[in-house]
């Protein structure tokens, strides 16, 4: 689905006195068919502004650009999810599943210095023959591989010797959980500060924070310049009170830092799962979908790979 974004200077007068300029603003659009006087009527909504006399908009621009979450956009397909989930109707329409995990192979390199998974053979089909009745055949492989391969989600254990485990992980905290992604695809600085995720109310969401990183997985460049979650952004997000924070990049953390990994520190002390190494987030809007990311009941492991994906809102 296309996106537009408006992009703007604007001149505010107030009723009760005062005003407000604002140059190369930009302003997510629920389409690209709205009046100048609609698109200030959004501009005023996304700043929550109130007693507004007067809204100028000059140097006006609609760009065909991913939306990057403004507040007060009609978004009707929201609404029809909402419904959705709360109607509960056995037969009801499932909106799209997108997939957002990294598929795992032998060879595979998720993270310099932690070994690649390597795929055996247990049974073989033709060694199973000797097992079963004629013209039946089973494959049993093993696999040998780190948590921290593909993508992953860590647990409190993983950082913390008295953290929670796979096993003690809560389904409701990871099944269905409603996304807000935040779009860094074109910032200019490598570390998401607290500043860029202060719009929006994120109690119990799954904050996915979509930096396009993962174009690079699989190559030496992915291990170079990734972007990452700063210390500041990971004590807003637990102050949120979110309950996931994903991210389609090398670590939540910056890796060139010097070994400090505040974001994990202060995430999974609050008992907010972290998901690496997420893909296509492109295709998850910022508002409405809801993400699931389980992990196996595994006792005594503090990191292992999901199947981490979306369902998009119906309609």
């Amino acid at each position: 689905m296309t996106e537009y974004r408006a992009a703007f200077d604007a001149d505010i007068d107030f009723v009760n006195g005062g005003g407000l300029q604002a140059q190369g603003f930009r302003l997510d659009l629920p389409s690209a068919a709205l009046t100048e006087t609609q698109i200030g009527e959004l501009f005023v909504r996304h700043l929550g502004l109130a007693m507004v006399g007067r809204v100028a908009l000059t140097n006006l621009e609609i760009v065909e650009e991913a939306h990057k979450g403004s507040r007060g956009v009609a978004d009707t397909a929201t609404d029809a999810a909402a419904s959705a989930a709360r109607t509960g109707a056995a037969g009801a329409t499932r909106g799209e599943l997108v997939d957002l995990s990294h598929p795992i192979r032998a060879g595979l390199v998720t993270y310099p210095g932690i070994p690649a998974p390597t795929i055996t053979p247990h049974l073989t089909r033709e060694a199973s023959r000797d097992h079963y009745a004629p013209g039946t055949e089973f494959a049993i492989d093993i696999i040998t591989m780190a948590g921290n391969t593909g993508t992953y989600l860590d647990s409190p254990y993983h950082r913390y010797a008295e953290g929670g485990d796979l096993a003690s992980l809560d389904l409701a905290t990871l099944v269905g959980v409603p996304a807000e992604v935040f779009r860094f695809t074109d910032a200019t600085t490598r570390g998401i500060p607290a500043e860029a995720l202060l719009d929006r109310d994120l109690a119990g969401t799954a904050v996915l924070l979509h930096t396009g990183w993962s174009r690079h997985f699989g190559t030496p460049e992915y291990a170079q310049g990734a972007p990452f979650l700063t210390e500041a952004g990971a004590q807003h997000l637990v102050d949120a009170g979110v309950a996931i924070v994903g991210i389609d990049s090398l670590n939540i953390d910056d890796t060139e830092s010097g070994g400090t990994r505040p974001a994990h520190s202060i995430l999974l002390a609050a008992g907010v799962h972290v998901v690496e190494h997420l893909t296509a987030l492109d295709r998850v809007p910022v508002h409405g979908a809801r993400f699931t990311a389980v992990p196996p009941r595994v006792e005594g492991f503090g990191t292992f790979p999901v199947r981490a994906f979306v369902e998009l809102p119906v309609g």
